[in-house]
């Protein structure tokens, strides 16, 4: 099963890391996820630029409102994520427990969703089963 590890922060690990080298930052991400890479759980893994160059697409007007950022109170972004997989929760958490993350920062971990947790007889489940299976195929070639 999958799970993604979301990667969230409070002001003061914000701070903390900004006074960090960021050579120390890139080794311990790096070692991090050599780790995973190694074991056979990281499936990806990005990190997200500043929310002040981001955007929010808002749909609670009839016409979606696009507003530029920095949106929301720094421990609601989301700074970048890891997706696993794992053979259960348990791994899951002893994987997330490990990232090299100080105070203030925190992992918000969810099982993601696969096409097993649908109906099979769904069209548009068949569908994307075939997209995927295409999009294996051509990631092989």
């Amino acid at each position: 099963m999958k799970f993604m590890l979301i990667m969230r922060a409070d002001d003061t690990a914000v701070e903390a890391y900004k006074e960090m080298p960021f050579e120390q930052v890139i080794e311990a991400m790096g070692k991090y996820n050599e780790s995973m890479m190694k074991a056979g759980v990281l499936v990806a893994g990005e990190g997200l630029t500043d929310a002040a160059k981001g955007f929010v697409v808002d749909f609670s007007a009839e016409k979606p409102l696009i507003t530029d950022g920095p949106y929301g109170e720094t421990k609601e972004l989301f700074n970048g994520f890891w997706i696993l997989e794992v053979s259960s929760r348990e791994e899951a958490a002893e994987w997330a427990s490990r990232a090299p993350l100080g105070a203030g920062s925190f992992l918000e971990v969810r099982r993601v969703t696969g096409v097993e947790d649908f109906p099979a007889d769904n069209e548009w489940i068949e569908k994307e089963a075939g997209w995927r299976e295409e999009q294996a195929q051509r990631a092989q070639q």
